[in-house]
């Protein structure tokens, strides 16, 4: 199969942004910097994909404590808070003043900023204002109900879903393609029937947090609404797009949400060095629009998409997030579309970097369809099986023919 070169209509669409969310930081060196939120925003800004029609430009706010208890303890968030306000008072047992995750001046309230961007974005689908919303600095997938990890302090998106069901939404699909296991999100909502979450990441057995395997399923009550596919290291895109399309679109129509909210982690990039997956901006973009797709034939087009990671932060993290933002808004911006040369002049002037061409990396974007055939010595299909044969069943799908 290729990608689609087809003009979409015009959607509403919600794009959140303010450089107040560039205050998540935490330091010189951290492979987290905010320069990738920077950097992404002046892009965006270049391409004109901020004054796009239809696009509505929204602010983030910081999250109440009321806001965050809907998938956080209060113990925890007391924890950042003091934290935040003075950073040698911290609870590593909670992941705070960790390596991965230290504290720094003002956190709590860096981190609820995020969070109130995502809010932002599913308060504008709720709303009707928009069927498209974008919230680029979200997507800290590895915070769970009490612990911080991997860069991630408060789960944005997981409050945003928790905010689409207090408000009558009956049913949510979230969609998470970092190259990292989506464990926090999965975790918050195991026993909840009214969320699946769906997570295609590198394995666990090589990359963290060494979660994410297709037996993980959901808790009790919740049997088939946890997702995982788990593929090995160095899967370049024609195996990276067949996992995907071999089950998340199956698994995502028999589950019928009202609402999909994704996580877009461009760490999956060949580029990036925290990571051993070999991806594309293009196979990138292209789940992007399959998702795009998936929201217009099952949720009215309702769609709340999340950056998340990406560590490759000049050359990589602009490109693929913009290409994001023209999905969700079904503009013109396309990978062979060339590179602001007033952007590639700032990135090479303030981080030494010299950009490409253009927003994509030059790929030819073909997979083989699952129809093909199943090819047991092959293995991404036996990651691929591994989590058709757990959940299939489970959704009425034969993991075989359907």
């Amino acid at each position: 199969m290729i990608s689609s070169g087809l003009s979409l209509p015009i959607m509403p669409t919600c794009i959140v942004w303010d450089e107040s969310m560039l205050g998540y930081d935490f330091g010189a060196g951290h492979p987290m910097s905010p320069a990738r939120l920077d950097l992404t925003a002046r892009l965006a800004r270049e391409l004109g994909l901020f004054d796009l029609e239809g696009v509505r430009m929204a602010e983030p706010y910081v999250a109440s404590a009321a806001d965050l208890l809907t998938v956080h303890g209060f113990d925890y968030i007391n924890a950042v808070q003091a934290a935040g306000a003075d950073p040698a008072n911290c609870n590593t047992l909670l992941g705070l003043g960790t390596e991965d995750t230290p504290a720094f001046l003002g956190m709590h309230e860096a981190s609820a900023r995020l969070v109130g961007g995502s809010l932002a974005a599913a308060d504008a689908i709720l709303s009707g204002e928009a069927t498209h919303a974008v919230n680029f600095a979200g997507g800290m997938h590895h915070a769970g109900y009490e612990k911080a990890s991997g860069f991630c302090v408060y789960n944005d998106a997981a409050a945003a879903v928790a905010r689409l069901l207090a408000k009558g939404v009956q049913r949510v699909v979230y969609i998470d393609v970092d190259a990292h296991h989506g464990d926090g999100t999965q975790n918050i909502f195991w026993d909840d029937p009214r969320v699946m979450t769906i997570s295609l990441h590198e394995s666990g057995l090589t990359l963290f947090p060494g979660t994410g395997f297709a037996n993980e399923t959901g808790g009790k009550g919740a049997e088939g609404t946890a997702v995982n596919i788990a593929v090995p290291a160095r899967t370049s895109d024609a195996g990276w797009l067949r996992a995907f399309h071999a089950v998340v679109p199956q698994l995502t129509e028999a589950f019928a949400p009202e609402v999909i909210v994704s996580q877009h982690g461009c760490d999956s990039h060949m580029d990036d060095p925290m990571t051993a997956l070999r991806i594309s901006v293009e196979a990138q973009r292209q789940v992007a629009l399959t998702i795009s797709d998936l929201a217009g034939r099952l949720c009215e087009g309702r769609w709340i998409a999340t950056g998340g990671g990406g560590y490759n932060v000049a050359s990589v993290v602009p490109r693929s997030w913009a290409l994001l933002m023209s999905v969700a808004a079904n503009g013109r911006v396309r990978p062979a579309t060339p590179l602001p040369e007033a952007w590639r002049d700032y990135v090479l002037e303030k981080h030494g970097v010299t950009s490409g061409e253009t927003l994509g990396d030059g790929a030819d974007i073909w997979w083989r369809s699952w129809e093909v055939g199943y090819d047991p010595n092959d293995e991404i299909d036996r990651t691929v099986m591994a989590t058709r044969k757990e959940l299939f069943p489970l959704h009425g799908l034969d993991p075989w023919f359907d």
